[in-house]
């Protein structure tokens, strides 16, 4: 069987974009792992956060709220940004530019500040609330795209790492790590962090994909965490805290370059991270029940690369989403499969420029000459 779409990664971005596609086309989707989500899509801070990613990628979080919350995946919690009083004007920046994007920005200090978050050091003074931001069910998500794309006939094999790609006839031919082939007339290359290597197989060029290693530790603190505090954030990207059954998840908003692998914390990461808690709240930390380790993986612009590839025909990205793959899963695949099934937009995608995530802007570089497809 020659499918339409072979997909390579069962992760948030492969299992959203399969389930966009299968209405339309026989979708094969192929994961490495044993089970889908196994890395970046399962180690998820899992939030969804307006302002996550810089005003580019705005436009995606935004078309991909109203779906997100119609089918009962965001539970509204809140963002809270932090700053001292030196960072006046570096939260003022972040209202003026995010606020210009349409995103709800209300400034907060003194006591309403101190009431969002107890026990909080009194130089951290100032603050900027986003009513708007909320948890996502993650693994709810993943699953509801798996079981989307099953429901019209998409195939998934698990154990099956793509070992060779060659195209021969329009038609290219996947070997596979568990010996079985497969024949798909298109590649979307939705590997994460293997993005790059997976297009060198395919004989494309590497769009310059940097891994970055993001640490995150669960902290049982005194008194526990309240349900209703905010997601917290500081300005200057030092650190982020959320709570979790009177938990807290900490992150030191870490990005160490790394290649792409099973990431796991390094104990100077969850020490930094503890660190700079403690110089923001007081506080105690009771216990560090649990830490972990997930790849972002970011193209040079921090762009997603979304669409066909400008020199091999056939062979279609869909990477480069950073931290923000899980927020912007429903335009990102939706807008994709439109451009890929040759449809037009409808209400989640009208306000989208599919131009801006193209992969030729990474590709072609001045007197360059890519292919026509």
């Amino acid at each position: 069987m020659i499918h339409d779409f072979a997909i390579i990664g069962a992760g948030m971005a492969g299992a959203s974009l399969a389930a966009e596609l299968a209405p339309h086309a026989r979708v094969l989707l192929l994961e490495a792992e044993a089970a889908p989500g196994y890395h970046a899509t399962g180690r998820s801070a899992a939030f969804w956060e307006e302002t996550y990613g810089g005003p580019g990628v705005v436009p995606l979080t935004r078309a991909s709220g109203p779906y997100l919350a119609e089918h009962g995946f965001l539970t509204i919690r809140g963002a809270l940004y932090l700053g001292r009083a030196e960072d006046r004007a570096a939260l003022a920046a972040h209202r003026q530019t995010f606020t210009a994007a349409g995103v709800e920005i209300v400034p907060c200090e003194g006591k309403a500040l101190s009431a969002m978050v107890p026990l909080l050091r009194p130089e951290w003074c100032l603050g900027l609330h986003q009513p708007a931001c909320a948890d996502i069910d993650v693994a709810g998500l993943h699953q509801h795209y798996l079981a989307r794309a099953r429901q019209h006939g998409a195939q998934l094999a698990c154990r099956a790492e793509v070992t060779g790609l060659r195209r021969s006839g329009g038609v290219w031919q996947i070997a596979t790590a568990r010996g079985e082939n497969f024949a798909a007339a298109a590649i979307v290359n939705a590997a994460g962090a293997w993005a790059d290597e997976v297009a060198v197989r395919a004989g494309a060029s590497p769009i310059g994909l940097a891994p970055l290693r993001r640490t995150v530790v669960v902290l049982r603190v005194d008194p526990p965490a309240p349900a209703d505090l905010p997601l917290v954030l500081d300005i200057n990207g030092g650190f982020y805290f959320k709570p979790d059954a009177g938990r807290l998840w900490l992150s030191p908003h870490d990005e160490i370059p790394s290649a792409p692998c099973d990431a796991a914390p390094e104990e100077l990461d969850v020490a930094v991270a503890i660190d700079r808690f403690e110089k923001v709240t007081q506080w105690r930390i009771a216990a560090v029940e649990r830490r972990w380790a997930g790849l972002r993986s970011f193209a040079p612009d921090r762009l997603p690369a979304y669409g066909p590839d400008p020199e091999v025909p056939g062979f279609i990205w869909f990477a480069g989403q950073g931290g923000f793959g899980i927020q912007t899963a429903p335009a990102a695949a939706r807008l994709t499969a439109q451009g890929l099934l040759g449809l037009g937009p409808d209400a989640m995608t009208a306000a989208l420029d599919r131009e801006a995530y193209a992969p030729a802007r990474l590709l072609l570089q001045p007197g360059k000459q890519g292919l026509a497809l």
